[in-house]
């Protein structure tokens, strides 16, 4: 039973929603030739049945669509059997053994929890005075989280969800798809020991704005991913990229609820998702 719009609600987030709340999204439309890594299948669109193709005896009629794409292209988290190191995933797992029978039961997507966290957002460049952002291939250092951290006000507790802007996902609509991808020019991000330094705080996961949750040096690609390393296989830390961070950040928000939901895919090693901040209006 609902009770009537003026009488008291015991819920605290119920009656902040009540109140008002600004809602950012902060995942990318899916489409056709959007950037993404190269190492995972490209989204692909299309329309089986359209409008006209049958219809009913009343004039009704239906479309319906086919989607095939990879679990890390758009925004997305990565489940902690994305990465393994020396043949073992997080916790000690042998990956080989983990993957039998073509998914992985112990540590695939369907075993991400639905998450509604405190969420930060640490606005490096603007922090940096960077500018619109980061150079390219600039590694983001534990220096340059504090730094922000302590501008910003916004001390990273346990159990916080941490995302770090570094500028770049300003391309992510540039007319060359490749800019975003950054192969030749690199792409800014955090490097190993700044995932050490987010792990250190015990977060509960990370995101960004950038392809991966690395700092791509030019020309190295994902040659070697350190932070995906820690994060991932040594600390139990979700991974989210290519978050769509510039209206939050131009808003000057930096502290709010994060709520994601993955889809339960099971055995999957990562999942599109659709993460939204909120925060209240009061």
């Amino acid at each position: 039973m609902i009770p009537p719009t003026n009488a008291p609600v015991a819920d605290p987030l119920l009656a902040a929603v009540r109140c008002g709340v600004s809602v950012y999204d902060l995942g990318r439309p899916l489409s056709v030739g959007m950037p993404q890594s190269p190492n995972h299948p490209a989204y692909w669109h299309s329309l089986p049945r359209r409008h006209g193709d049958m219809v009913r005896s009343d004039g009704g009629s239906a479309a319906n669509d086919m989607i095939t794409m990879g679990t890390h292209v758009g925004t997305h988290i990565d489940a902690l059997a994305h990465v393994s190191h020396h043949g073992r995933l997080y916790g000690g797992a042998d990956a080989v053994e983990a993957g039998r029978g073509g998914r992985y039961v112990e540590l695939g997507a369907h075993t991400i929890a639905p998450m509604v966290r405190r969420g930060v957002l640490l606005d490096v460049p603007r922090a940096l005075s960077a500018g619109e952002g980061c150079p390219a291939g600039y590694e983001i250092t534990p220096d340059d989280l504090a730094a922000t951290e302590a501008a910003q006000d916004t001390p990273i507790g346990a159990g916080d969800i941490v995302l770090v802007r570094s500028g770049w996902g300003r391309f992510f609509d540039h007319a060359d798809r490749t800019v975003y991808v950054g192969l030749t020019s690199g792409v800014p991000g955090v490097g190993e020991a700044g995932a050490v330094w987010l792990a250190d705080h015990g977060v509960h996961a990370v995101g960004a704005d950038t392809i991966a949750f690395e700092c791509l040096r030019p020309g190295a690609g994902h040659s070697v991913l350190p932070a995906h390393r820690v994060l991932l296989v040594e600390r139990g830390v979700y991974i989210i990229e290519a978050m769509a961070l510039e209206e939050l950040a131009a808003a000057g928000v930096h502290e709010f609820t994060l709520v994601l939901a993955p889809l339960p895919l099971f055995g999957a090693t990562g999942s599109p998702v659709r993460p939204l901040a909120v925060v209240g209006n009061g």
